[in-house]
């Protein structure tokens, strides 16, 4: 399989500067993000492709507040259990020889963590919600690595609950019926925003996730703001996230009381990549507008060199912008101390806290 999804090709050695890495600052921060008094009983997820599995991960770590789960072309919790060669292979190619981990094998992995108190208890899965959707034309991730998710999930999810959507024409992309300039159907190229005809994935997860939706809004009316990450990264140690994130916020919600989606963009998908394309016309936000349904759009960036990390520089090879899956942030990559999944629970934090009275 070729590299190019995760690591860009050819792969070489892009030689950086320490000092640019360590001193380099945005020439005007975002605003803060802001407190929204969301409903904390009320968070669920979503991603696509590496989304996916990031989804996936902040999901089981966090399922004591996660309602439940979206996932387009994304495979099952450690699925890499920390190597990138792993993450190509097994758990989006997978083979006789290198087959992707049966529901056992994960399952054991997330009894492991949640023994050693590095993600919640699993009992938080079982009233939860999964919907995931793969492409028939979808050569990135192959249809046995969700067939390893839907499998995964049935350890404790009841079928009843989960819903597993193939869509024969599809490739490897977020279907969208929100993007004009979306690619055809059937193919797998950036920005990964593809129109299907008639499916509407961030109105079907939406709905399988919330129940019953309002129709979606003519217009999304609302605010689409930028945010400085910077102060949840390093609370969480991350060196692989952008300086700024976005979040959708439907009109009436900056008085609090609305619920909370986090959607989470595939490789090569950030904002330093297509601008505020998948914040924007993915599809989430006209049904949030509709909802009261803020949505966060955490953002990653891409990274192949040193980056500055609490109080050490290290290297970060991520050059497409992908969420971590595989660890090439942290050994801790899927759990709770996992740094882009504290950064994330930090956001959350924040969105849940009180509005303020002048907002």
């Amino acid at each position: 399989m070729p590299l190019s999804l995760l690591t860009g090709s050819p792969m070489r050695f892009v030689a950086s500067s320490l000092l640019v890495a360590v001193f380099a600052t945005a020439a005007h921060a975002a605003p803060p993000l802001p407190a929204l008094g969301v409903q904390a009983e009320h968070i669920t997820v979503s991603g696509i492709s590496s989304g996916g599995y990031m989804a996936v991960q902040f999901h089981v770590a966090h399922s004591a507040i996660v309602d439940g789960v979206g996932v387009i072309a994304g495979g099952p919790y450690e699925c890499a259990a920390g190597s990138m060669w792993q993450a190509l292979s097994n758990c989006m190619e997978p083979s006789d020889s290198k087959p992707v981990p049966d529901a056992a094998t994960s399952a054991a992995r997330v009894a492991d963590d949640a023994a050693a108190g590095r993600i919640d208890p699993v009992a938080g899965l079982a009233a939860d919600r999964v919907w995931l959707l793969t492409g028939g034309q979808d050569r990135t991730v192959a249809r046995p690595v969700m067939d390893a998710l839907d499998a995964f999930y049935r350890r404790w999810v009841a079928a009843t609950q989960i819903a597993y959507v193939t869509v024969p024409d599809a490739g490897h992309a977020m279907l969208s019926l929100d993007d004009p300039q979306a690619n055809a159907c059937d193919t797998s190229e950036p920005p990964y925003i593809n129109r299907c005809e008639g499916v509407d994935a961030a109105g079907q997860l939406l709905a399988h996730l919330l129940g019953p939706l309002q129709p979606k809004a003519a217009t999304a009316s609302g605010e689409l703001v930028t945010f400085d990450q910077s102060p949840f990264t390093r609370a969480g140690g991350s060196a692989g996230m952008s300086d700024g994130g976005y979040a959708y916020i439907p009109i009436g919600c900056r008085a609090g009381g609305c619920k909370l989606h986090v959607a989470f963009h595939g490789c090569r998908q950030s904002a330093d990549q297509i601008g505020d394309r998948f914040a924007t016309r993915a599809g989430y936000n006209r049904w949030a507008e509709a909802n009261r349904l803020v949505v966060l759009y955490p953002q990653t960036t891409p990274r192949y060199g040193w980056a500055w990390s609490g109080n050490w520089p290290r290297w970060v090879f991520n050059p497409k912008a992908c969420w971590d899956w595989w660890g090439y942030e942290s050994v801790d990559y899927a759990t709770r101390n996992g740094p882009q999944v504290k950064a994330v629970k930090a956001m959350i934090d924040q969105l849940t806290r009180p509005a303020a009275p002048s907002q």
